[in-house]
C-alpha cells in the first residue's frame, strides 16, 4: 500500500506540479465581445393544459447570453409576444435596435411536446431558419440545448456546443474528511450527477471520442490506478495496473488504445496501451518527467509535457518515425498541452512573472497568447467547436471552473455553492 507520502509525491507527478453532491455550476459571463450580436428570444407559446417543467426559451436565451457573443433583450422590454411570422411588425422590433430575433410554439403531444421554432434576420424581414421538433420523450433541456445550437450555428456560422457535457471533479470537507465526486453536468452546468464518489482522490478525467466512455484516475485502493466508466450501462472497468505512477489517461482518436504514464519501469514515461489486446509500447525514453499525454487529432503523434530540457515544456513525438519534435519556447514553463479539433491552436498552462495563465499558440505562426490574468490556472480543456477554453482557477481562496474564448475576448466563471472544482473535461459533440 502507498502510504500518504506517496500519494502526495503521485498526485504531484500526475499533475506535472500544478498548481454539493449535485450543485449547479453558475455560469456568470465577465466579459463578451465589444459588439455583440442583438438577439430577442420571445417566449414560447404553450398550447398545454398544465405549465411546463422546464421554459425552453429561457434556458435558449441563457445559452446565447453565456457564449458571450450576444446581447439578448429584456423580456419586460418586449412590446409583443408573437408566436408565428403573421404575427411579427419588423418595423417596432428594428426600433429596438434587435438583429435577429426568435420565436417558437409548443404543443403537447402523445410522448412530449412538439416545438415549432422560428428565427428571422429583423433587417431583412427574412426568415434564417425554421424548424419543427418532436422532442418524443427527450428532456426539454435537451431540445433547448439543440435549439440554440442552431441558432448559434446560422448567426455565427460557427457549430454550437451547448448541447455538450463537461465532467470534473469536486471536492468538500478537510482532512481525513474529504470527499471526491467525479460528476457530469450540462455545459451549463445544470442536470449534474455523479459518476463516481470516493474518499481518495480522483483526477485526469477524460473523453473518448464518441462521447460514451470516460477514463480516470482514481486512489481508492490507496494507490493510482485507471478506471474506464461506460456511461450508457454504468459499467466500470480498472484497467491493467501497475507498480508506482498509473496516470494521466488519454483516449486515442478511434477509442482503441489510451496513451498514460507509468513509472513501472522506475520514471515516469509515455506508453500507449492497446485496450483489445493489452499490448503495451513505450513511447519516451528519458531521464526527465514525461507526462500529460494527448493526442493530435488524426492520431499519428502524441503532444506530452516534459522537464527534459529542465522546465516543463510541450513536445511531440511521432508514433511511427518516433521523431521528437519541442513545440514551445517562450517562456519557461509551458504544461498540459490540449489541441483545438483542426490541430492549429495548442492551449496550455503558461507560466509568467505574475502567476500560471492559460495560453494559446498558432502552430503555424508560432505566435503565443496569454488569455487569462489570475494566477493559478490549471487543467486547460477545449470545447469541441474550438471556440473556449474552459479550466480550473482560484476565486476568493476556492477552486473553481472558468472559461475563455480562444481570442481572449469572452470570459466567464462556473462558481459552485458546494466545494472545490477542478480537473475539467469537455465532451466531444453528442449528436
Amino acid at each position: 500500500m502507498v502510504n500518504s507520502t506517496m500519494k502526495k509525491i503521485c498526485l504531484m507527478l500526475l499533475t506535472f506540479f500544478s498548481v454539493s453532491v449535485n450543485a449547479e455550476l453558475l455560469v456568470e459571463v465577465t466579459e463578451g465581445v465589444d459588439e455583440p450580436t442583438h438577439i430577442a428570444v420571445v417566449p414560447f407559446g404553450w398550447d398545454g393544459d398544465s405549465a411546463l417543467q422546464e421554459d425552453i426559451s429561457a434556458i435558449v436565451a441563457n445559452d446565447l447570453r453565456r457564449s458571450g457573443m450576444f446581447k439578448l433583450m429584456k423580456e419586460e422590454n418586449m412590446l409583443s409576444s408573437p408566436e408565428s411570422e403573421s404575427q411579427i411588425f419588423f418595423r417596432d422590433w428594428r426600433i429596438s435596435g434587435n438583429d435577429y430575433m426568435l420565436i417558437g410554439s409548443m404543443e403537447p403531444t402523445a410522448t412530449g411536446i412538439k416545438a415549432t421554432v422560428e428565427l428571422f434576420d429583423i433587417l431583412t424581414e427574412k426568415k434564417v431558419w425554421s424548424q419543427t421538433i418532436d422532442s418524443a420523450g427527450s428532456d426539454l433541456r435537451d431540445i433547448a440545448h439543440y435549439i440554440a445550437d442552431e441558432v448559434f450555428q446560422k448567426i455565427t456560422g460557427i457549430r454550437g456546443a451547448f448541447a455538450t457535457k463537461v465532467v470534473y471533479v469536486t471536492v468538500q470537507g478537510l482532512g481525513d474528511s474529504r470527499k471526491y465526486r467525479l460528476q457530469m453536468a450540462d455545459s451549463d452546468g445544470a442536470r449534474p450527477r455523479t459518476i463516481l464518489s470516493s474518499n481518495e482522490p480522483i483526477l485526469s478525467p477524460t473523453w473518448s471520442r464518441d462521447g460514451q466512455k470516460l477514463a480516470y484516475v482514481s486512489f481508492e485502493t490507496n494507490r493510482p490506478s485507471i478506471y474506464i466508466q461506460h456511461l450508457s450501462t454504468g459499467k466500470r472497468q480498472k484497467i491493467q495496473s501497475f507498480k508506482g505512477i498509473n496516470g494521466a489517461p488519454a483516449w486515442h482518436p478511434d477509442g482503441t488504445k489510451l496513451a498514460l504514464v507509468l513509472s513501472k519501469d522506475g520514471n515516469p514515461e509515455i506508453y500507449v496501451l492497446n485496450l483489445q489486446t493489452g499490448g503495451l509500447e513505450r513511447m519516451t525514453r528519458h531521464y526527465g518527467i514525461d507526462t500529460e499525454p494527448t493526442w493530435s487529432p488524426d492520431g499519428s503523434s502524441i503532444l506530452f509535457t516534459s522537464d527534459r530540457a529542465g522546465r516543463p515544456q510541450i513536445y511531440k513525438i511521432e508514433l511511427a518515425s518516433r521523431a521528437l519534435t519541442r513545440l514551445t519556447f517562450k517562456g519557461s514553463y509551458n504544461s498540459r498541452g490540449r489541441l483545438t479539433q483542426d490541430g492549429r491552436f495548442l492551449t496550455m498552462v503558461h507560466q509568467n512573472s505574475t502567476g500560471y495563465h492559460i495560453a494559446v499558440q498558432d502552430l503555424v505562426s508560432g505566435r503565443l497568447d496569454v488569455l487569462t490574468n489570475s494566477r493559478d490556472d490549471e487543467s486547460p480543456t477545449i470545447a469541441p467547436n474550438g471556440v473556449v477554453v474552459m479550466y480550473a482557477t482560484k476565486k476568493g481562496g476556492r477552486g473553481v471552473l472558468a472559461g475563455v474564448s480562444l481570442d481572449g475576448k469572452i470570459k466567464f466563471t462556473m462558481p459552485s455553492d458546494l466545494g472545490e472544482v477542478r480537473e475539467p473535461a469537455w465532451s466531444p459533440f453528442l449528436n
